[in-house]
């Protein structure tokens, strides 16, 4: 059986033992405790003991491999297009292909939540409170980009950081030329080769990390909180499977001249993969082999645009955005009008890059978003429940959006190796054996 198969077993076998456990139970969310001392024993020691610690061992074997696979895969990518006259122009191509996904995301969520009102039959009743970390400001923003010590930003992942200084990093080796520059190339290039090996290993572990995470997660919550906010769920559900299929699809077509309909089957495991650890940065190893292996973009833009992608790039959450300013709006009451509506874009659109690197960055982004159209911060505490489900999908749209950008820009650069992208042979060599 290949990897992705047994990814899948693993989720759905997860989703099943998570139900039941739930059922018997009789638990509707994380605070509630079973009744009987046999229930307590069982959420504590089975589900919040030993599924939720095989869990987060296996996404934090994950996120171990992120700073040093995003640090040393742009520095070879850095190093190899230093002296290549489209470095500027393929960056720019980049982080605005990210952007006017995100701007489109976001845009056609307000306007199919706005079509469909999602709140308009909601009670305004809410059943818990969420405090909203402060926002930082626009100058802050700037500033945290760049820093001033790269050791320190290595040890709290503070991706954006990492990855101005690994750019620099790059650029300095190819410009420096001669043995040394030679050697320092190929010294990052084999060490490339090595980081992705470790990754094939740890790889082993997700089936049943991924068991564990669901497991764990349904036995907590089942699908009570799904009942109660069903138009919700569902029309952000259906905003990002539209903008996943139908806005990638397109822009693959038109902008690269791509068969999209491969694109999609050989993401598909990044897709299940990034569904089940609802992390971008967990799923960043598997994206960068995938898109390079698979889809035969050049080291040279993938290294470049992946690990960027990862972090600024969250159409997903977008999308979660305006369909949750629309429905807060809608169950206050509060007819925040175009201009607002336009607002809200621009916001979310700039917040994507600030906040890329703040846990729960969804949530963040969201408070940062209906304070700038002046609606109720509080009513983020009406779709908690749903939040952690709908972070899989959106998760899985965010990966699915960083290949999209890296086909396109390296299409465009003529740096797309179109016979392997063709070549449907090349999906299952990704599993380890």
């Amino acid at each position: 059986m290949s990897l992705t198969n047994k990814i899948l077993l693993g989720m759905l076998l997860g989703v099943l033992v998570g139900v039941i456990f739930n059922l018997v139970l009789g638990v509707d969310g994380p605070q509630t405790a079973p009744t009987t001392t046999y229930g307590q024993w069982i959420q504590t020691v089975l589900i919040n003991g030993v599924l939720d610690t095989i869990g987060q061992i296996f996404v934090a074997s994950l996120k171990l491999l992120v700073v040093p696979l995003v640090f040393v895969s742009l520095v070879c990518g850095a190093a190899s297009l230093g002296g290549h006259n489209r470095m500027g122009a393929l960056a720019t191509k980049t982080v605005v292909l990210y952007l006017c996904t995100t701007s489109i995301a976001i845009a056609l969520a307000m306007g199919v939540a706005v079509f469909i009102q999602p709140g308009a039959a909601v009670d305004m009743a809410l059943s818990s409170t969420y405090s909203a970390p402060p926002a930082p400001s626009i100058k802050q923003t700037f500033l945290d980009i760049f820093p001033s010590n790269p050791v320190q930003a290595m040890a709290e992942g503070n991706m954006l950081q990492v990855i101005v200084f690994s750019i620099l990093f790059g650029i300095a080796i190819s410009r420096t030329g001669g043995e040394i520059g030679s050697n320092m190339k190929t010294f990052f290039e084999h060490l490339n080769e090595v980081v992705l090996k470790m990754m094939l290993l740890l790889m082993q572990l997700a089936p049943y990390g991924v068991f564990c995470l669901l497991a764990k997660l349904f036995a907590n919550i089942g699908f009570a909180a799904i009942i109660d906010l069903a138009k919700y769920f569902f029309t952000v559900l259906f905003v990002l499977l539209l903008h996943g299929f139908v806005v990638y699809g397109l822009l693959i077509k038109t902008l690269s001249g791509l068969n999209p309909v491969i694109f999609f089957k050989k993401m598909w495991k990044v897709a299940v993969f990034a569904f089940s650890t609802a992390s971008s940065n967990a799923t960043l190893p598997v994206t960068m082999r995938t898109v390079e292996h698979d889809l035969g973009v050049d080291n040279k833009v993938s290294s470049f645009s992946v690990p960027l992608g990862a972090t600024i790039n969250m159409d997903g959450t977008a999308i979660m955005q305006g369909v949750a300013t629309v429905f807060i709006a809608q169950v206050y009451n509060i007819d925040i009008g175009m201009s607002g509506y336009l607002m809200v874009i621009l916001t979310a659109t700039l917040a994507s890059i600030g906040t890329a690197g703040v846990p729960s960055v969804g949530l963040v982004m969201l408070a940062m978003v209906l304070q700038s159209v002046g609606l109720p911060v509080e009513g983020i505490a009406l779709i908690i429940g749903v939040d952690r489900l709908l972070d899989m999908v959106r998760t899985a749209v965010n990966v699915t959006g960083d290949a999209t950008v890296s086909v396109i820009v390296a299409k465009s650069e003529n740096m797309v190796d179109k016979t392997r992208y063709e070549d449907m042979t090349l999906n299952a060599e990704v599993d380890p054996v």
